[in-house]
């Protein structure tokens, strides 16, 4: 029971703090995309993929007292910070099982701004479709972004990066 939802408190623990609900959302993509056992479905959306069950489950994970959600404000909009609450510590220990690499990578990820994580999500997204078609896709639906040719090479080496220091061990 709440095996999904200890995933993903499984990769707040990893991270320790992630700043952004838009963050959020782009590491679990990212980590399901590199074979972590993540199932929310992902529809394409204004910032790249995006989760509605995902949004849920953190909705839920806040309600059970297992996250906490502080709202800043921050010029013109509310910024969301996630972090795990001692009692959802306590409740992630009854889970036994472990993905092996995800803390790494959830770190690594962490790093990283959401703005190059919507880009490396949206590489992922698109990844089965020949390089030319990605950038293609990105100029039509990030044009406001406006990522450079530079940005996209970087992303596509930061995906395969991700992909080699990523134990690609058996995983639950």
């Amino acid at each position: 029971m709440l095996t999904e939802h200890a995933k993903v408190m499984k990769a707040l623990a990893a991270a320790g703090e992630i700043t952004g609900r838009k963050k959020l959302q782009k590491m679990i993509y990212i980590a399901k995309k590199l074979d972590f056992p993540f199932y929310e479905k992902f529809d394409f959306h204004f910032y790249g993929p995006y989760s509605e069950e995902l949004t849920c489950r953190v909705e839920e994970l806040c309600a059970l007292g297992f996250l906490h959600e502080t709202k800043e404000k921050k010029s013109g909009y509310v910024q969301y910070r996630y972090t795990l609450t001692e009692a959802g510590e306590q409740f992630l220990r009854h889970y036994d099982w472990g993905m092996p690499g995800l803390d790494e990578c959830m770190q690594v990820m962490n790093e990283q701004n959401a703005r190059f994580l919507e880009l490396v999500a949206t590489v992922l997204y698109f990844e089965h479709l020949p390089k030319d078609e990605v950038k293609e896709k990105i100029a039509l639906l990030k044009s406001k972004q406006r990522y450079t040719d530079e940005e996209i090479e970087e992303a596509y080496e930061y995906i395969e990066m991700l992909r080699s220091q990523c134990n690609k061990k058996s995983r639950v």
